[in-house]
Parts: structure tokens; sequence; C-alpha cells
């Protein structure tokens, strides 16, 4: 049994965790978030915690965005977009068990405004730009790429940034997974 109350945009997206794993999930009901699941969000996180798990889409970053901005602390699962695809739907409940599992293993803690080691960020502009993930040709793609191996999702090049400094990505990490990333390209063929 997960601890920690999952939060999820639907019925579908509780379905689907609970085919995979224990654990209770509270829904907001798309992203028009009422004022009474932002209370009981609240509730959840100081009595059990709370992981964020919302779709791959525009849509699910805003209610992430919307929940963290309201309860600070929180957890957060990432779930890769080929992970949670299905016939041009993009969602949690599209995901298999073992995806979400995989998801739920890897969740990200957000470092709290003003705690320690979150002043001077490790991960700095200057090292997005030499990784390619900003102002490069493929930056959307490689920013896809690392967000996925970080564990940390897809963002733009500010929230890439951001979200860096808030899970505390080490220069270890960072580096591991544009190793990974460089390796996986020249593999693949891709820049």
């Amino acid at each position: 049994m997960i601890k920690e109350i999952i939060v999820v945009e639907g019925k579908d997206d509780t379905v689907a965790i609970k085919r995979a794993v224990e654990a209770e999930t509270i829904e907001t009901g798309g992203s028009a978030i009422g004022a009474d699941v932002l209370r009981r969000v609240e509730l959840a996180q100081q009595r059990r915690g709370v992981i964020i798990f919302t779709d791959p889409d525009h849509a699910g970053e805003r209610i992430r965005k919307i929940v963290a901005q309201r309860v600070p602390g929180c957890k957060h699962a990432f779930l890769p977009q080929e992970d949670a695809s299905y016939k041009g739907d993009i969602g949690v409940e599209n995901a298999s068990p073992d995806a979400i599992r995989r998801a739920l293993a890897n969740v990200r803690t957000e470092a709290a405004a003003g705690s320690e080691g979150t002043s001077l960020p490790e991960i700095a502009w200057d090292d997005l730009m030499k990784a390619g993930l900003l102002v490069h040709p493929n930056a959307s793609n490689r920013r896809l790429q690392m967000g996925n191996l970080l564990g940390i999702g897809y963002a733009n090049g500010k929230q890439f940034f951001k979200r860096c400094s808030m899970f505390r990505i080490t220069r270890e990490e960072f580096q591991r997974a544009l190793t990974t990333m460089e390796q996986q390209n020249s593999e693949g063929g891709n820049p």
C-alpha cells in the first residue's frame, strides 16, 4: 500500500492506478479544480503526504502547477508520453500497470522554498544551453528525452530549469542523463 494519496485527474486514472498498485486517490475532476478538492489535497498532504500524478499533457501540467502552488511539498510522479498514449489520446488511464509502477518508483519531491540546499541551484541556465536543451534546433525533443531520463517530465526551457532546481537535480544526475541521451541518439541517429 502506498502511504501517500495520489492526486489524479479523473475516474479512469484512478482505475489505472488501482490496477497497478494499492493506493488511494483524489480526483481533481479535470482542470477546473474546485476549492473543496484543493482542501482535501491540503488535508491529505498534512496527514499522509501527496503524490501528484497527472497526464503528461498541457492540461495535466496545468493541474500539477495549480495543486503544487496551493499545496507545497508534494511529491511528483511523471509518466513519459509514449507510456501514456493510445490511439492519439494521452493520459494516465492509457498506461500499463508496469509503466505506472515505474513512474511511482521514481517519484520526485519538490524542494520547499527557502529549504536547505535550494538557494543556489546545481544546474545553471548555461548547463542547459551547453546540453542543447535551449536554443538548439532539436531542443524540445532533447528536453523531452532528458525529462524522461531524469524523471521530471517534459517542460519548456524555463520550466525545465525550474524543475531541475525544484527537484534538486544534481550535476551527477544531469551528466548521467545527458550521457545516456547522447548514447541513445548516436545509436538511433537522432540529433
